[in-house]
């Protein structure tokens, strides 16, 4: 039976019937992402590793995504080793989770809440959403992939934009420059990331798996290097019973009638 008088979870996830595990941020009021809450954003981001569903929802409420890091908890150099190492271990573990993961954005997405953005693969905007690294603004500088993951997801020349300003950026801009993937009605946002999410759970989810690291480990390589690790992949995905099915089905019947395993 469960105790009454323990604490509501910061981070929790629900697996629902169409494969899809659906990651709630609840610390009221703007979701500060504090450093209890990253340690229990990592730990669900692990046990999705460890049993991987079809695919991830990254959802915030209604009201914002999460407004950034938790200024209460900022100090001098040694806080901000120990806040860095928080969020690193959590974003690189969203980021790991080897199926796709997609933010489902509404209201505000700051500082270290765009930063858990940029860490997932796909992120669906409501037309409300505004996004940002704002940490110029208190004197100091992105520390949990603003300079970095966001680099790679829109170009340096827009990255130093936003970082070196502070600004942020709508949902129409942020779509605009490839910060968000999809912008739809605010009080759709969260039907239409689960959909997204929902479509993908029902394809070769292994293989999309494997697409994305592919991806991520051969972005910031010589394409030779690149080449060869894709390559590799390539090879390993027909060792699947997916990849069997899939291929037998087209033979068979044409494309895309194929049902997958996730095998």
């Amino acid at each position: 039976m469960a105790r009454s008088d323990l604490p509501a979870p910061l981070v929790s996830f629900d697996l629902r019937s169409d494969g899809v595990a659906v990651v709630r941020l609840d610390r009221p009021k703007a979701n500060a992402l504090s450093r209890a809450m990253l340690a229990q954003l990592e730990d669900v981001a692990r046990e999705l590793t460890e049993a991987p569903p079809g695919a991830v929802v990254i959802w915030g409420g209604t009201r914002i995504f999460a407004a950034g890091a938790d200024i209460g908890e900022f100090g001098g150099p040694e806080e901000a080793r120990a806040i860095n190492e928080a969020f690193r271990r959590a974003l690189d573990a969203v980021a790991a989770i080897p199926r796709a993961v997609i933010a489902a954005i509404s209201g505000y997405a700051l500082g270290g809440g765009c930063e858990l953005a940029c860490a997932c693969d796909l992120r669906v905007a409501a037309d409300n959403a505004h996004l940002g690294q704002p940490e110029v603004l208190l004197g100091v500088i992105p520390g949990a992939g603003g300079t970095q993951r966001l680099t790679r997801l829109i170009g340096p020349a827009r990255a130093k934009d936003l970082v070196l300003t502070g600004r942020q950026v709508d949902a129409v801009e942020a779509l605009r420059i490839g910060l968000v993937d999809r912008v739809v009605p605010a009080e759709e946002v969260f039907l239409r990331a689960v959909e997204l999410a929902a479509g993908l759970a029902e394809g070769a989810v292994v293989a999309q798996g494997m697409a994305k690291r592919a991806i991520e480990a051969g972005i910031d390589r010589p394409l030779a290097t690149g080449l060869d690790i894709e390559a590799e992949l390539f090879v390993q995905v027909f060792e699947t019973e997916d990849a069997r099915n899939g291929v037998d089905s087209f033979r068979a019947n044409g494309p895309g009638k194929a049902h997958f395993s996730g095998r």
